[in-house]
């Protein structure tokens, strides 16, 4: 894999583990299940949920690293360069969503080199990323769906509410210098 491309880690593995648990038991229930991830990256979690019953030709992926997208294709993934669902047709719906996204803010004294900003800085204040997937993610999910979605003590708190999810927070990892935590998001339904 080349070096460029984000390899698994802490959170990637925190992604993973969860996905492990959960998807077995929904993909049973729903053999048809529509998976995508958003920043690919290595392609560990695009394996797991083929490993947990999602057929295959099911799980599509995309990257903002062109040279991820190629890795995950090597794997037998469906993958595409996008910047977030810019590539991801309109018509395109999907029971789950998830992300690991780049969540960590800025740091304006030891900037760090756009290979690895790319993967790990999600803006000014670390979630500018997060919300702008969240404001489109909606479009693209299956009205019974879910995001799984990962986000940091580092970052501003993201308001799911405002924009307009309901939230749950499923799992937190307490690292050296930082908590993760893994966030369930459904749509609000509208009344």
């Amino acid at each position: 894999m080349d070096n460029s491309v984000y390899s698994p880690a802490e959170d990637s593995f925190f992604m993973s583990d969860y996905l492990s648990k959960t998807v077995p038991k929904l993909a049973k229930k729903n053999p048809g299940l529509k998976f995508l991830e958003m920043g690919a990256g290595s392609g560990i979690n695009l394996e797991r949920a083929f490993n947990s019953g999602i057929k295959k030709q099911n799980i599509f992926s995309c990257d903002i690293n062109p040279k991820a997208v190629l890795h995950c294709k090597s794997l037998g993934f469906n993958c595409i360069k996008s910047d977030l669902f810019n590539r991801i047709p309109k018509n395109n719906k999907f029971d789950i969503i998830i992300f690991n996204p780049p969540y960590l803010p800025e740091d304006e004294f030891y900037p760090e080199p756009k290979v690895s900003k790319t993967a790990t800085t999600g803006g000014k204040k670390g979630n500018e990323i997060i919300i702008k997937f969240l404001t489109q993610a909606k479009n693209y999910l299956d009205k019974s769906g879910m995001i799984l979605i990962i986000t940091s003590s580092l970052a501003e708190k993201v308001d799911f509410n405002k924009l307009g999810y309901n939230s749950r927070k499923i799992a937190e990892k307490n690292l050296f210098f930082e908590r993760l935590f893994l966030w369930k998001l459904i749509t609000k339904k509208l009344h």
